[in-house]
């Protein structure tokens, strides 16, 4: 099959696994389950590149091995970070919004069947990577995703994890992380995600297949327009008010020195 054929032909693939997904949710009447399976979903939709693209390659292993570890890390921590705590408030106001009666119905096109269209079209680095793993030996552009990957990884997973553990203590409750990562950028986690992301686009460029970065450009905007920083920086400047000056003094997304102030 050509590279177009597998793409198209993986559409469905990521919609039947969205629906399945949307169905539970139905049951369960919790939308946000949506959340956990995001990176679950990429390898899944990897593991079926990798089978549908031929012969193996060094490339088309480490970048199967890469998504694989990011793509599980991600959907197992915010399973372990959502569970028992119910419906996430931003699916209660849709659900409030649209009433029970519709929601049910409204959240397959809202959420799942959004989702997984931005899956099936960001995931597009990953099929370059390994359409076209074989075309070329490693080169620059591979070590060059190599770094970025672990860059993205260790701020995403960096920034997780001490946040977690900044919030399992309840003296830290309405307080801001300032420290760690979280010094440096106030979304280390969606910078390292974006990060991860671009380094596909490299494994994609890399391997003589440049279109697909477009992808990478995508995840890099929603990130920051729309479903990351944009969203979490209104509702987190509306409920602690030393977010205002944690605002003035650290960057709000690529990482760096943090300003000094007058309270500070």
């Amino acid at each position: 099959m050509t590279f177009v054929e597998i793409f198209l032909y993986t559409f469905p693939v990521v919609m039947v696994l969205m629906t399945l997904l949307w169905v539970v949710s139905v049951f369960l009447k919790n939308a946000s389950i949506v959340d956990p399976f995001w990176g679950f979903g990429f390898v899944v939709v990897a593991v079926y590149y990798f089978l549908q693209t031929g012969e193996t390659d060094v490339r088309k292993i480490l970048v199967m091995i890469l998504v694989v570890l990011w793509g599980l890390r991600l959907s197992v921590y915010l399973f372990w970070r959502n569970a028992g705590k119910g419906e996430d408030y931003r699916y209660q106001n849709f659900r409030k919004s649209y009433g029970e009666h519709r929601y049910w119905w409204v959240s397959f096109f809202q959420v799942f069947l959004l989702q997984g269209i931005l899956m099936w079209l960001i995931s597009a680095p990953i099929l370059g990577a390994m359409f076209y793993a074989g075309s070329s030996p490693l080169n620059i552009l591979d070590f060059a995703a190599i770094f970025f990957w672990i860059i993205g990884f260790t701020f995403e997973a960096g920034g997780d994890f001490q946040l977690a553990r900044f919030k399992m203590n309840p003296q830290n409750k309405g307080k801001v992380l300032n420290t760690g990562f979280w010094k440096f950028t106030r979304h280390p986690n969606y910078f390292g995600d974006s990060t991860v992301w671009w380094a596909f686009g490299f494994f994609s460029a890399a391997a003589g297949s440049y279109l697909p970065i477009l992808s990478s450009v995508l995840m890099m905007a929603l990130i920051i327009k729309v479903s990351g920083v944009a969203l979490l920086e209104k509702s987190l400047a509306g409920k602690k008010p030393e977010y205002r000056d944690y605002i003035l003094k650290t960057s709000a997304f690529f990482p760096w020195f943090p300003k000094k102030t007058k309270n500070s």
